[in-house]
């Protein structure tokens, strides 16, 4: 049966709209992608927008790939520095350089809508850049312990995983609050680095441990964050625990040598220099409690 001339113009005209309804659907998708970003404040007070649910996140820093990795995120990471070796998928993750000189044009070809980094890197080149390039970039500097958790907070909220966020938040500052520290409080000095001599200062959230830890750090007061002291003022301080980082397949800190250059301090008479795993202690992410519960063995001879 043929359609009567009156409905043909009708017909058209639903014939068009099927036609022309995915177009409309997919721009009605793309203004819905531009409304599903928020801003966000980073550690530096920077403002930046960022979609709800980033898919492709580039780590610049090993604490900032162990906090991805802890709130579930490890699929969406797609770089990170060859410094991430923590946990063992971060290893198989595209390299883009270390976490001083990363490989722009690397970080620009992954097409990345969220770039991570912590100012520890002192990255300020590489933050202008991508900032130039519309590449949003998120930067923490957590300082203390406190700040540290804080910080994983921050990372969920910015990453669309607050749930999961304070949920690892709120079991982190339960495993604080349950190491018990003893009354005594011996004197503490960690080195980074022996020659010269390179130790942590009041700001570090290294310092911070020692002193959650139930130790006094000899370089408690120190304005610096990384001092470096002089063997006679070690002496002079007479701490009674030395703490060095263990070596990772390369002596970091010679035990002889620290024995020898000290050999008058209560530390090395009374044989009380330790080791610690310096990625416990120096990385601010999720495994710092386990190094705060390391150093309260480790300062009081548990």
């Amino acid at each position: 049966m043929r359609c009567p001339i009156s409905l043909r113009p009708f017909l058209f005209l639903v014939f068009l709209g099927f036609l022309l309804f995915p177009s409309c659907q997919s721009q009605k998708n793309q203004v819905s992608n531009l409304v599903e970003t928020q801003i966000h404040i980073d550690d530096l007070g920077r403002r930046i927008s960022v979609s709800k649910s980033p898919a492709r996140i580039i780590s610049l820093a090993p604490n900032i790939t162990e906090t991805l990795f802890a709130l579930g995120l490890g699929d969406r990471v797609i770089g990170v520095t060859t410094y991430c070796d923590f946990p063992a998928e971060a290893k198989t993750k595209e390299k883009i350089g270390d976490t001083i000189k990363p490989n722009l044009e690397r970080i620009i070809a992954l097409k990345p809508d969220l770039v991570l980094l912590s100012t520890s890197s002192q990255l300020e080149k590489i933050t202008h850049q991508l900032d130039q390039l519309a590449i949003p970039v998120y930067i923490t500097n957590p300082r203390t312990v406190t700040q540290v958790i804080a910080s994983i907070r921050k990372l969920g909220e910015v990453t669309g995983t607050s749930n999961r966020s304070e949920e690892l938040a709120a079991s982190l500052q339960q495993r604080i609050h349950s190491i018990e520290s003893t009354p005594q409080h011996p004197r503490v000095l960690y080195v980074l680095q022996l020659s010269p001599l390179i130790t942590a200062g009041k700001n570090t959230f290294i310092n911070d441990l020692i002193n959650l830890a139930g130790g006094t750090s000899i370089s408690g007061e120190e304005t610096t964050d990384y001092p470096q002291f002089s063997r006679e003022t070690v002496i002079a301080r007479a701490p009674e625990v030395i703490i060095l980082p263990e070596s990772h397949g390369s002596e970091i800190v010679d035990l002889e040598a620290v024995r020898n250059a000290f050999s008058t301090t209560p530390a090395v008479k009374n044989n009380r220099i330790v080791t610690i795993n310096p990625d416990l202690i120096d990385r601010p992410g999720p495994r710092i409690v386990e190094g705060l519960a390391e150093l309260e063995k480790k300062i009081h001879g548990k």
